[in-house]
């Protein structure tokens, strides 16, 4: 009985101190990304006013270059990342210049033009905070961790309006596979302290849109999984697009300012070509496709382009926005083909995608429920975890560490960060792909034989 009563007075004080200290980081971070928010929207609005504004881009670049290097080098990128990077090489301490510094470059970067989102900032923000407020009470790394993965969680809270999605998103970006139990309470009560925060502003992200789900739904489901399968191939293309780029940048043999000039540059040209509709946050584009509206084939892919220069040519900013962009656009674009309604699809892409691309299928899951409503839920759960299955070993977050195989028949190394895995074929007996490559040698013996 003395046992028990040890044992449960324990984990009460457990429970009641990472709720305060929960509540205090959302309380914390919440402030700090409406502030963020808030400027960012006045700044663009600002900026909006002028036509050709996206002809400074080499200078925004250039300057959010110089900011970074020179100030805060874990800064640099899309903000999410520099995060997981932290908390898995650097017992998550996270420099206080990188919160100003994120701020600042981020908003002359999106203000401008530049093809990014306003997440990773908020998570960046909202991690580097909670690893002041860790510091000031002197944490040691475990609980240290579990407070910046609380900033994480009420960042991404507070900018789309989705406490629960938020709350699982920090916990499950970390480990491609994994899910860390043991933050799960204070990611959660940190998100929706935030969230609230963040609506006490009137800061929103999408407006509410009809979803329409057919009445015969055993074809509907078929549709969403093929359709799936072309997301999941979506994302690889945009992991790859961001490793290119990031490729090219390393082996351009120049000053990094010069780079981000250079990058501008690009962005110029390729908006010369294309038009402005992949500039900035392009959330009114997003809005568009999930109101039904058609696009072209060659979108998505011109938006993996703008993002991957943006990202790794001195540009700050996120990369979920572009994600959605990126989805919203695949879903309309499969629709016509499907003979499918173009918003359901779009939004069902919209999540699938930030699924296969961040390795984050549960979060992209309730988000899409949060967003769209619950009777879109079954079938973008589907969807979702196909296309984290097809996206394969990559990730649009390098740093995040693989926890789990995607297949058996895969041969990967578990425990390593994403960007250092390599996926070879490992056969076993008496599966289907055993026996298919097993007819496929055959097939092709006998080919070779009768040429013969």
């Amino acid at each position: 009985m003395r046992r028990t009563i040890a044992e449960e007075s324990i984990l009460l004080t457990s429970v009641v101190k990472w709720i305060v200290l929960a509540s205090c980081t959302g309380v914390i971070v919440g402030l700090a990304a409406s502030g963020f928010l808030l400027l960012l929207s006045w700044a663009i609005n600002v900026a909006g006013r002028h036509q050709y504004i996206f002809l400074l881009m080499p200078v925004a670049f250039f300057l959010s270059s110089v900011l970074t290097i020179y100030l805060a080098p874990d800064a640099e990128g899309h903000g999410t990342e520099k995060v997981i990077e932290a908390i898995h090489k650097y017992a998550s301490k996270i420099p206080i210049a990188v919160v100003p510094v994120k701020l600042v470059a981020t908003i002359v970067t999106l203000a401008i033009g530049g093809s990014a989102g306003k997440e990773g900032p908020c998570a960046q923000i909202g991690a580097g905070l909670s690893s002041l407020f860790a510091g000031f009470l002197k944490f040691e790394e475990k609980d240290r961790r579990k407070l910046v993965i609380c900033g994480i969680s009420a960042g991404f809270a507070a900018v789309f309006g989705m406490p629960i999605a938020g709350g699982i998103f920090g916990v499950e970006v970390l480990f491609v596979g994994s899910i860390l139990y043991d933050v799960l309470l204070p990611s959660f009560i940190s998100a929706v302290t935030a969230y609230q925060i963040s609506s006490s502003f009137g800061i929103t992200y999408f407006r509410p849109f009809p979803i329409i789900i057919p009445t015969i739904k055993e074809m509907f489901l078929i549709k969403v999984i093929i359709a799936a399968i072309i997301f999941g191939i979506v994302s690889v293309f945009l992991s790859e697009g961001m490793r290119a780029g990031h490729k090219f940048s390393s082996r351009m043999h120049a000053w990094a300012p010069m780079k981000g000039f250079f990058g501008g540059a690009v962005i110029i040209i390729l908006t010369l070509i294309f038009g402005k509709q992949y500039l900035g946050l392009g959330l009114e584009n997003i809005e568009s496709r999930l109101d039904g509206q058609n696009v072209s084939w060659y979108v998505p892919f011109v938006k993996i382009i703008f993002t991957s220069v943006t990202l790794n040519y001195g540009g700050s900013g996120g990369i979920i926005t572009p994600i959605f962009f990126i989805g919203s656009a695949t879903g309309a674009i499969i629709a016509s083909v499907l003979h499918m309604d173009s918003g359901t699809l779009s939004a069902i892409g919209l999540v699938s995608l930030l699924a296969g691309a961040a390795n984050t299928p549960l979060a992209a899951s309730i988000m899409a429920v949060e967003m769209f409503g619950s009777s879109i839920g079954p079938y973008a759960a589907v969807a979702c975890i196909v296309s984290y299955l097809i996206s394969g070993h990559r990730s649009v977050y390098p740093s995040q560490i693989l926890a789990i195989k995607k297949s058996l028949s895969l041969n990967v190394q578990i425990g390593k960060e994403m960007h250092d895995v390599r996926a070879s074929f490992h056969p076993r007996r008496k599966t289907i792909i055993s026996v298919l490559i097993s007819l496929w040698r055959k097939a092709r013996e006998k080919w070779r034989e009768r040429g013969q």
